[in-house]
């Protein structure tokens, strides 16, 4: 699974010109991972103001508005891919707009099979 992390708000920044480039390579890396079989899935997810976190406090859950991360990026979505190797996902991963130009970063993390032997 590739995680991808970013600044929530950065697209808005970019210039129309930028903002057809940037998702003009996502398509182009969708196209290419959906031609080669290795795409599975995958989705945005909403702006952070529409989450909400649910904490355990003494003995009831509660719930708060927001992740409220002290980080600058929040999880933004996920792909899941079916890879040859650990190595290919990560190459996958590089190509990434975001990564490539500085504006979030993408974990690159194996899913456990059924078994939970990955632990």
């Amino acid at each position: 699974m590739l995680l991808i992390w970013n600044r929530p708000g950065f697209v808005e920044g970019l210039s129309e010109q930028e903002r057809t480039a940037l998702f003009g390579e996502v398509d182009e890396i969708m196209k290419e991972l959906t031609e080669s079989g290795e795409l599975v899935g995958g989705q945005a997810l909403a702006d952070p103001s529409q989450t909400r976190t649910v904490r355990l406090r003494g003995a009831h859950p509660e719930v708060t508005d927001g992740p409220f991360m002290e980080s600058k990026e929040q999880f933004a979505g996920y792909l899941m891919v079916d890879c040859d190797s650990p190595e290919r996902a990560a190459e996958i991963a590089a190509r990434w707009p975001d990564v490539r130009m500085g504006f979030g970063v993408l974990e690159v993390r194996p899913v456990m099979d059924e078994a939970g032997t990955e632990m």
